[in-house]
């Protein structure tokens, strides 16, 4: 356990967000070498899977759920000293993930379907991101387990072994990527199915490294049979802090499958464009979410300690490095582009599209990034309504007048870009506006 509640905020801050930022690098980069080697399949294959991919930020969504809510209460515990309940709290988020991961595995073959073939109206788009998530699914259970323990350790102040078993599982899934995609060495390339298998096999790893961590190593929170059944109080709460950003989550699922349906039209150059070009973005934006996801702890440990002072200087602290990240990576955006898209594929359209799309959504990467310190500082108090009202407000000023450009006739993709841009400073300053009323109220131990 690492005590949040004194010390350097900066350091707190830095020294928790450099491991986080390279699971997160690790992470993207599972995505980052299946898009590599599946975009040499072609533009129908890049479609589907990035489709796909977007089906697969809705399973996140609900990891979300776990993570935020298994933090808060296992930050502000430990603020408090209470390493029984912290414990007990770890133990059912456990719980909670085992059972979320059936019911994602059954409801995802059965909605892949009818989502694919609702964004696009390329029947071979439509069946290589099937045939992708067919074999992706079970990665995406497995996930719940893994956000279930480092969210144990990441409210307790620890972040390096889920680094380190990521990026361990990073390895094997470099490694599986070009020999079941491309059929390196074994003269049998299963293409998309294999870009999905090789990401369960990695997830599969990082999973069995993680339960020998915690087996033989962690002491402050454990698996302990006896605290693993269903504690119906605990569970509610886990799920009641969480659900609104799980909610921001599902509500991004539906921002990005709207633009899939509004450009589904100009056919599956333009849909390879957009999931490369957002994919990339996601990528690029993983040093400001990392402190980002570094804040909650800091500042629910703070909180659980009633050190107000240190809950308001770690969002000052937040807001300055994060925002200068964010516009450094707004310009490399702006100006270079096509520099980010070149490795990934060779077909000049998709990389104009993709190019088109990064330099103009570059513009709202500084209040993004406000945006994420905001829903930092909701999940460390332990409310995160703030934040689906704002993510909401976002996809309401947005899809409305999406879904009326696109029936125009003289409907040009630009136009949603631009629309995304004017909605993500309109979301920074609601959220701003609810974190300063938030602390208001909330800070009240102060005197």
């Amino acid at each position: 356990m690492k005590d949040l509640t004194q010390g350097s905020i900066a350091k707190h801050l830095v020294h928790m967000a450099t491991p986080i930022a390279i699971g997160m690098i690790v992470q993207t980069l599972y995505y980052l070498v299946d898009l590599y080697f599946v975009a040499k399949l072609g533009k129908n294959a890049l479609a589907g899977v990035s489709a796909a991919g977007n089906l697969a930020f809705l399973i996140i969504a609900l990891t979300q759920i776990l993570n935020v809510g298994c933090v808060a209460l296992i930050s502000q515990a430990v603020g408090k000293k209470q390493q029984e309940q912290a414990n007990l709290v770890f133990n059912q988020s456990l719980l909670v993930a085992l059972s979320a991961g059936v019911v994602v595995v059954i409801f995802g073959y059965w909605f892949s379907r009818l989502y694919l073939s609702s964004i696009s109206d390329n029947p071979a788009t439509v069946e290589d991101g099937l045939t992708y998530m067919l074999w992706f699914m079970p990665n995406l259970a497995l996930q719940f387990v893994l956000v279930a323990m480092g969210a144990g350790l990441r409210g307790t102040g620890i972040v390096k072994p889920t680094m380190i078993v990521q990026l361990l599982s990073l390895v094997v899934n470099i490694l599986l990527a070009p020999v079941l995609i491309a059929g390196w060495g074994t003269g049998y390339p299963m293409g998309v199915a294999g870009a999905g298998l090789a990401s369960t096999i990695a997830a599969l790893f990082a999973v069995i490294l993680m339960w020998f961590y915690f087996h033989k190593l962690e002491k402050y929170v454990s698996f302990e049979r006896k605290l693993f059944k269903p504690n119906f109080k605990i569970c509610r709460k886990i799920l009641a802090i969480g659900f609104p950003s799980g909610g921001e989550f599902i509500l991004m699922f539906i921002y990005m499958a709207v633009i899939y349906w509004a450009i589904k039209g100009f056919g599956p150059v333009a849909q390879a464009g957009f999931g490369l070009g957002s994919r990339i973005m996601q990528s690029i934006f993983v040093p400001a979410l990392a402190i980002a996801f570094a804040l909650p702890a800091l500042i629910g440990q703070n909180y659980g300690a009633q050190i107000g002072v240190r809950v308001k200087q770690s969002f000052i602290h937040a807001v300055i490095m994060i925002s200068s990240l964010m516009a450094v990576l707004s310009l490399m955006c702006i100006l270079y582009p096509e520099a980010l898209l070149g490795a990934f594929t060779e077909e000049k359209e998709v990389i104009q599209v993709a190019a088109l799309f990064l330099s103009i959504v570059a513009i709202n990467f500084v209040p993004a990034g406000l945006v994420f310190t905001c829903s930092g500082i909701f999940q460390g108090i332990g409310n995160t309504w703030p934040s689906l009202i704002s993510a909401a407000s976002r996809i309401s000023l947005f899809a409305l007048p999406a879904v009326w450009l696109a029936g125009k006739p003289d409907f040009e993709i630009i136009q949603l870009w631009y629309l995304s841009v004017a909605t993500v400073f309109i979301q920074a300053a609601i959220s701003l506006w609810m974190v300063k009323h938030e602390l208001k109220n909330k800070l009240v131990f102060e005197t």
